[in-house]
């Protein structure tokens, strides 16, 4: 008995670790992507006010691309800006049911309503010359740069 309890006490505090180890990655790389969304008019409080959008931005020798995930969104309800070095993405997300009040809810973990999500930029891009698709929920921004700056190859000493 003494050993099934010792074995059950390491395989809890193992899930223990798993999970606060899931949670501490999830707010030390996801803390930019959960955005809050407002919804439009107040529903039930079970409604989730926040939601994970996640992206990636990374750059190229002659551009920065932005990618964000912006699932069950239509384009005409997405608006992309660049101001003060960032690129903005708002939107509003609508929920697909207009009988949502007479809904009972047994999960609900998607989140609707209005947002604002900034990604901040390298200063040597060319926001005039910037390009935005979507396709399959993602939104990218490719955004060319100033000056291409290829990679350089350095040597160790």
């Amino acid at each position: 008995m003494k050993k099934l309890r010792s074995e059950l006490g390491r395989d809890i505090s193992r899930a223990w670790e798993s999970l606060t180890e899931g949670w501490r990655e999830l707010l030390t790389r996801g803390t930019a992507s959960l955005t809050r969304f407002i919804r439009v008019k107040p529903e039930s409080p079970d409604f989730p006010q926040w939601a994970l959008l996640a992206g990636e931005c990374w750059e190229t020798a002659h551009s920065v691309i932005v990618r964000v995930e912006l699932p069950g969104m239509r384009k005409e309800d997405i608006d992309v800006s660049i101001h003060a070095g960032r690129v903005r993405i708002r939107g509003e997300k609508r929920s697909s049911g207009e009988e949502e009040e007479t809904r009972h809810y047994f999960l609900m973990e998607r989140a609707f309503g209005r947002f604002e999500r900034t990604i901040p930029l390298p200063a040597n891009i060319d926001a005039a010359q910037a390009e935005v698709s979507y396709q399959d929920g993602i939104i990218t921004v490719i955004l060319p740069k100033t000056e291409p700056v290829p990679p350089t190859q350095l040597s160790i000493k």
